[in-house]
């Protein structure tokens, strides 16, 4: 009987990773563009990996012949969403007041000295603040969320490696 589900075809799980990510980043455009929530620049810097591992599941989709491409780009997928999880557990982490947030987060060290600095102060300055919680389910922020997810994809990305990772080697080693 045939595996519903081949987990050693990294063409399948590198794809399944794409289309979670694209469905975590429409979800954030959701909430941005439908319900209003504007992001912080830690928001936006946790786009990133998910925007990094649709595209190494469409390279993979793209480049299927080329032996060994796949189980790398799945260890990729695993790293950029591991990264994601940190970028998340750092927002938490602001939001919680644990620590600062980057100088990107809030306001600068330094008062301005002149009109032309405030304004220019005033210009750059981010339109939502890194340690406010705009949104939260049972207590959990998005990035709260975020971290989970990218935890849980990131678990499965590695797990999806090693085993494509083993079935080359039997290939190889039996062929």
């Amino acid at each position: 009987m045939m595996n519903r589900f081949p987990i050693d075809d990294p063409r399948y799980t590198a794809g399944l990773l794409a289309i979670a990510s694209a469905g975590v980043l429409a979800a954030a455009l959701f909430f941005q563009f439908v319900l209003g929530y504007q992001p912080c620049v830690l928001c936006l810097w946790q786009r990133v990996p998910y925007g990094a591992v649709m595209a190494f599941g469409i390279v993979t989709l793209l480049f299927r012949q080329w032996r060994g491409l796949g189980d790398a780009l799945l260890v990729a997928s695993g790293l950029a969403l591991l990264a994601g999880a940190g970028i998340a557990a750092y927002h938490v982490g602001v939001e919680q007041h644990w620590w600062a947030g980057t100088s990107a987060c809030g306001a600068s060290g330094r008062a301005p000295q002149t009109l032309e600095e405030l304004r220019a102060q005033v210009l750059a300055a981010p339109v939502t603040r890194c340690d406010e919680v705009a949104w939260s389910l049972f207590g959990i922020s998005m990035a709260g969320y975020n971290v989970l997810i990218s935890l849980a994809l990131s678990a499965f990305a590695f797990v999806a490696a090693r085993t494509a990772y083993i079935r080359t080697s039997a290939s190889r080693t039996f062929a």
